[in-house]
């Protein structure tokens, strides 16, 4: 029992002297560890008085004027508006449940045993359900698109979007390596036109330019626009990730695909691209949060996000003024979201990698 203890307090000594070493050891490390600590004090620790220890929980906007900290009875009191925005109160369990679907969509697309064909089609009825719950079309009560907003709004226009971007990504990618010039000279010209401008410019063009391009009298609905702006964009991106994917495969995998026999088309589907997509699904997430974060940028056409419904909730006259509290509550969630995908991330590459390329054919 002795032997034990003084072996403890060794290594407890050691471990000591070694962060003693580590903080104090250089001047460098002493003017990093006295500039770490005064961020602590100046820093960290007013937020965290200001966002906890002198936050108001509950009560109204009289309570927080009385207060210094942050009030977080205005995110309680402007929850609803924050997450579903202008969509009428006694109806807003549809976009919640139409954005439960969506989500659990994509938990489910996730897991690499959900990667069977079958999955397309789940992904079209999932889809086309949560739009007509939304909409009102399958519950008899229909809710025009300019009511639309927060944070189903947000899921709807990233997780449709990326969707919708796909298949013609996959397409634009293989008509870029294509032996025909035409057709490669026009996925080529789509792809850096697309992506030569920002997504702000698209969405302008979807929404002032486009409608003047229609016939006297025929009009396309504002969010659809966008929908479809934000699918051309993510897809001219996506189809380089594609192409990538496609240049990592080895020639001799399709020239051993047409020696057996299989057509072109046949050799892409059921040996290059398996192979591809596997190798790009890492960027796929990250183009995925991006999206996500770059819905924001649809307040320019008149769309209310997740992120601008919480900032006109600040302008509330009866709650006027909280934007702090807005702006963190909704910094949480995306935080929380991105943060959880770029986890996923890691973990897909690592299991992945642990797999050899032949068990991922069943994938497209």
């Amino acid at each position: 029992m002795t032997l034990l203890t003084l072996s403890q307090a060794r290594r407890v000594e050691v471990d000591w002297a070694s962060w003693r070493k580590r903080l104090f050891g250089s001047p460098t490390n002493i003017a990093i560890t006295f500039a770490f600590a005064a961020f602590l004090v100046f820093v960290v620790w007013p937020f965290l008085r200001w966002a906890i220890i002198d936050a108001v929980w509950f009560g109204n906007a009289d309570a927080c004027a009385a207060h210094h900290g942050a009030c977080w009875a205005f995110v309680g009191e402007k929850a609803r508006f924050i997450v579903f925005g202008l969509y009428p109160h006694d109806l807003q369990w549809q976009p919640a449940v139409a954005t439960a679907l969506i989500v659990g969509l994509v938990l489910v697309t996730c897991m690499p045993y959900s990667w069977r064909r079958c999955l397309v089609t789940v992904w079209l009825i999932v889809l086309a359900l949560a739009v007509a719950i939304m909409s009102g079309l399958a519950t008899g009560h229909p809710v025009a698109t300019d009511k639309w907003g927060g944070f189903p709004l947000t899921v709807l226009l990233a997780v449709v979007g990326f969707a919708g971007a796909f298949p013609l990504a996959v397409a634009l990618a293989l008509a870029r390596r294509s032996r025909m010039g035409l057709l490669r000279f026009m996925a080529v010209a789509f792809i850096e036109s697309v992506r030569g401008i920002p997504l702000i410019a698209v969405l302008y063009v979807s929404t002032l330019l486009f409608p003047l391009m229609l016939p006297a009298g025929a009009s396309i609905d504002k969010l659809l626009r966008a929908q479809i702006a934000v699918v051309l964009f993510i897809a001219a991106y996506m189809a380089e990730n594609v192409r990538a994917g496609l240049q990592s495969v080895p020639k001799g995998q399709l020239e051993a695909a047409h020696a057996v026999g299989l057509s072109w088309a046949k050799a892409m589907r059921l040996v290059v691209l398996p192979q591809a997509l596997r190798a790009v699904i890492p960027s796929f997430v990250n183009l995925g949060i991006g999206l996500f974060l770059d819905t924001t940028l649809v307040i320019v056409i008149g769309l209310f996000d997740f992120l601008n419904t919480a900032k006109v909730a600040a302008t509330d006259p009866q709650w006027l003024g909280f934007y702090n509290e807005a702006y963190l509550f909704a910094a949480v969630v995306y935080f929380i979201i991105c943060f959880g995908g770029s986890r996923y991330s890691l973990w897909l590459e690592a299991r992945l990698a642990r797999q050899p390329r032949s068990v991922h054919a069943k994938v497209v």
